[in-house]
C-alpha cells in the first residue's frame, strides 16, 4: 500500500501581504505529476486545508482545484486548527461517494475515531482520522480526561477504538505532538495555543500500535520520536523562517504487517525562494542577480548612516522585498533601551501595555479588577 501524505495547505494564506496563489499551483501541479509517476492509492491531508476558518473564493477554488488533480485517487482529510469544521464537512456525503472522505467534527459522542479500510495483496490498511480538537468540546463527554488535557482524550479516544492490531494501522492527527521532553521544531508561521503545565501537549506514545502516524501542524516537516510518526510540514514557504526548508512530500510504502514502513521525501520546488540577506547596503544590492532578484526576501541592514529612502531604492533590484530591518548601534540602544523601561515595569504595568498594544485600547475597570485578582492568585501560589 502506497500513500503520500501531506498537510498545512494553508490555501488564501499571505505572505507578507503577498498572494501566494501562484505558489500553491505550483505545489498542486507537482503534486499531480508525482501521483502519474508513483501511483499511489491515497492521498492523506492531515488538516489545516485553508488559513482563515471562513476561506476567500480563491482559497475554495484552489482546493476545487487539488481535488479534481487527484481525481480517481482516495482522499483522506481531516480538518485542522485553521480550518472551519462545519463549513469543510459541507458535500460530505456527496465526496464519500467519489473516494474523497472528510472527518472535521471530533468523535464527542462516541468518543472513536473513524475507520477507512483499504485492501492490497497484503489485507487491509486500516485509515483512523481523528481531525483536530479543544479540550473543552469533550468536557462533557470526558470530564476526566478534559481536565487533563488532550493527551489524555487522545489516548481514552485510541483506547476506546476497536483496532485490529493484526492488520495495518495508519492514524491522522493534527495537534501538538512531543516525544517524551523532546519537542518538535517550529516556525514563526505557526500559531500554536499556549502550554501551560505540558496539558496541551500529546505524548506521541499514544500511537505506538500505529504503523505510522501521518501528522499536520507544525511547518517544516520532521519524525516525532521515531521515522513512523511524521509532520510532512507545509508545501510552501510561509515565513522567513522557513527558509531553509525543504520542502516535500512524504510518500509512505506498507508492506506486509510487521515489516518497517518504507518513508520516502519528494522534493518540492518553488517558484519562488524565501531569502535573508544581511549586510551593508551596497554588499546587499551587489547580491541582486537575475534569480535572487524574484525571490521573497528579508533584508537586513548594517549601515550606521540613514539611507534617504532606503525602501525605495532596494525596489530596484529585488521584486519581493518582505521586510527592511536596520540593524545598527542607534537600533541596538533604542531596543535596550525599551527593554530597561520594561524591566521597571510593574506585572500589572507590563500587561496593561501589552493589552494597549493589542487591542488598541486601554483595559476597562472591570478587565483589569479581573487581572489583579488573577494576578494575586499567581503570587499566593
Amino acid at each position: 500500500m502506497r500513500f503520500f501524505h501531506i498537510s498545512d495547505l494553508h490555501f488564501g494564506k499571505q505572505l507578507y501581504g503577498y498572494d501566494l496563489t501562484e505558489e500553491h499551483r505550483n505545489f498542486i501541479r507537482q503534486l499531480g505529476k508525482y501521483c502519474e509517476e508513483y501511483s499511489p492509492d491515497a492521498v492523506l491531508i492531515a488538516g489545516d486545508i485553508y488559513d482563515r476558518a471562513v476561506p476567500s473564493a480563491g482559497a475554495v477554488t484552489l482546493m476545487d482545484e487539488l481535488l479534481t488533480t487527484l481525481s480517481g485517487i482516495t482522499v483522506l482529510i481531516i480538518s485542522g486548527n485553521h480550518d472551519n469544521a462545519q463549513r469543510l464537512n459541507y458535500g460530505n456525503e456527496f465526496l464519500r461517494k467519489h473516494n474523497i472522505y472528510i472527518s472535521s467534527i471530533p468523535p464527542v459522542e462516541d468518543l472513536k475515531m473513524e475507520k477507512i479500510s483499504l485492501s492490497d495483496e497484503n489485507g487491509n490498511v486500516n485509515f483512523y482520522l481523528l481531525p483536530f480538537f479543544k479540550p473543552v468540546v469533550f468536557k462533557n463527554s470526558m470530564p476526566d480526561e478534559y481536565l487533563n488535557g488532550e493527551n489524555a482524550i487522545i489516548k481514552k479516544i485510541v483506547q476506546n477504538t476497536d483496532i485490529d492490531k493484526s492488520e495495518r494501522n495508519v492514524v491522522m492527527s493534527h495537534q501538538f505532538f512531543i516525544s517524551g521532553h523532546e519537542e518538535p521544531k517550529l516556525c514563526d508561521s505557526e500559531q500554536l495555543p499556549a502550554i501551560v503545565g505540558g496539558l496541551d501537549a500529546v505524548d506521541i506514545a499514544a500511537f505506538e500500535d500505529f504503523e505510522y502516524s501521518a501528522l499536520g501542524h507544525i511547518h517544516g516537516g520532521q519524525f516525532v520520536g521515531n521515522e513512523k510518526n511524521r509532520y510532512s510540514g507545509t508545501p510552501v514557504k510561509f515565513s522567513v523562517s522557513e527558509r531553509n526548508h525543504n520542502k516535500s512530500i512524504v510518500m509512505v510504502d506498507l508492506e506486509e504487517k510487521g515489516k518497517k514502513a518504507e518513508i520516502t521525501k519528494l522534493p518540492l520546488n518553488q517558484i519562488r525562494d524565501v531569502k535573508k540577506l544581511e549586510g551593508y547596503f551596497e554588499d546587499i544590492i551587489a547580491l541582486a542577480d537575475e534569480e535572487i532578484k524574484k525571490d521573497y526576501v528579508s533584508i537586513t541592514l548594517r549601515d550606521e548612516d540613514i539611507i534617504p529612502n532606503v525602501k525605495e531604492k532596494l525596489n530596484a533590484y529585488f521584486d519581493n522585498i518582505l521586510e527592511v530591518i536596520i540593524d545598527n548601534s542607534q537600533t541596538r540602544k533604542i531596543m535596550l533601551d525599551d527593554v530597561e523601561e520594561l524591566k521597571e515595569m510593574s506585572p500589572f504595568d507590563s500587561f496593561n501595555t501589552f493589552f494597549e498594544q493589542l487591542n488598541d485600547r486601554k483595559m476597562d475597570e472591570n478587565e483589569s479588577e479581573l487581572f489583579r485578582e488573577i494576578l494575586s492568585e499567581v503570587i499566593k501560589e
